[in-house]
């Protein structure tokens, strides 16, 4: 029996985004073990037939020790059950799971990305002081054989390619996590006034900032839509908006804060749009779901939403963080209903043909019987 450990910082976002390939990995024969810092869900996950590890790890954490330990703790799981595969989620799991490579028999290496993150679309100081560093780091790990890196989308693979950071056949694209289109399906609900939601972590680089503008323009000119933030801030990230900043938005009646939510397809059932101008995705998950249910989506013309978002076909592209633009794209979706339902079923549609939990989840397969030949 083949056996795949996947190391991923958070339980939660494994069940998020990869809880249905394990349980189809387990359907097909394989073992599964997972590798995650546990907060509530190690039960959940164990039921669907994962053994669950935890791991003391913290995605931002630069104490030295810590890191150290964290790194020990992956090379001792993998000693100990050695397994045929291990898939790593993210950067951390990917550079420290490399790291030790070499001190273990693991047979091969799948290391997947959702998006490149804050270090490469970024031109805060930080990132750029860490983004050279990293290229080097990535470049000397990536010289394995014995790896594939899945990505979402073309655009992340040419800035790869284009800092010489993998070569081209090591490099596999498979679009997204995949949705699960029973779960989330078009809703019969009708939503007066307008309804437009923003379904992300609470980051400035998500679009927030540009989105409460969009909010303003309505607000200005009388109009009676509701704009509804949902995600909460996370600390982890020097992106995160703060608490206080948020609260403020609100209390000027701009938009609402629904918080984190753990019904989404709930969310989306109130929802009219949604719009998510973000700067940067893998694939973003969230457009995803908002296209499965149905929903019109207005984003911006950036990597990973261009992947999901067929300009006038199942929402609208717009430029790069051009609010009037912005503003005209939803003013029209929510004027013209007819257009709205067209691209709502569009949306639908398309993730049916190519982007459900079904057809990811087979893809992911198929890399892991490859390189297990």
């Amino acid at each position: 029996m083949k056996h795949i450990l996947f190391i991923v910082t958070e339980d939660w976002y494994f069940i998020s985004h990869r809880l249905h390939m394990a349980v189809n990995a387990i359907e097909k024969g394989y073992k599964v073990t997972l590798l995650t810092k546990v907060s509530d869900h190690k039960d959940l996950i164990e039921s669907s037939g994962v053994r669950v590890v935890n791991w003391n790890i913290n995605r931002s954490g630069l104490n030295i020790i810590s890191e150290i330990k964290s790194i020990y703790s992956i090379l001792a799981l993998i000693k100990t059950i050695n397994p045929d595969t291990v898939h790593a989620v993210a950067f951390k799991p990917i550079i420290y799971s490399s790291l030790i490579s070499g001190m273990t028999n693991t047979k091969f290496r799948v290391l997947a990305l959702g998006g490149l993150g804050f270090i490469f679309s970024s031109n805060a100081f930080l990132a750029r002081l860490i983004r050279p560093l990293l290229i080097v780091v990535l470049r000397f790990l990536f010289k394995s054989p014995k790896i594939r890196l899945i990505l979402q989308n073309q655009d992340d693979k040419n800035l790869l390619l284009e800092y010489k950071i993998i070569k081209s056949e090591k490099v596999v694209l498979i679009r997204g996590a995949g949705v699960n289109t029973n779960e989330y399906r078009p809703s019969a609900l009708v939503n007066e006034p307008p309804v437009v939601i923003l379904p992300a972590r609470m980051l400035w680089d998500k679009g927030v900032s540009e989105f409460v503008d969009c909010a303003k323009k309505f607000k200005e000119n009388g109009s009676k839509v509701r704009f509804c933030l949902v995600g909460s801030p996370d600390s982890h990230n020097p992106q995160s908006i703060p608490i206080k900043q948020l609260e403020d938005w609100v209390e000027k009646g701009i938009v609402e804060w629904w918080g984190q939510q753990d019904n989404m397809p709930n969310v989306y059932a109130q929802a009219t749009i949604v719009c998510l101008p973000s700067y940067r995705e893998g694939l973003p998950k969230s457009l995803l779901e908002a296209a499965s249910c149905g929903l019109p989506i207005v984003a911006f013309d950036v990597p990973g939403c261009r992947e999901i978002v067929k300009d006038e076909f199942n929402g609208f592209l717009i430029p790069f963080k051009d609010i009037d633009a912005m503003y005209s794209s939803v003013l029209k979706l929510i004027e013209d209903t007819k257009l709205s339902n067209i691209m709502g079923k569009n949306g639908r549609q398309l993730v049916l043909r190519e982007f459900s939990q079904d057809i990811i989840g087979a893809q992911t397969l198929a890399v892991w019987d490859e390189i297990n030949l």
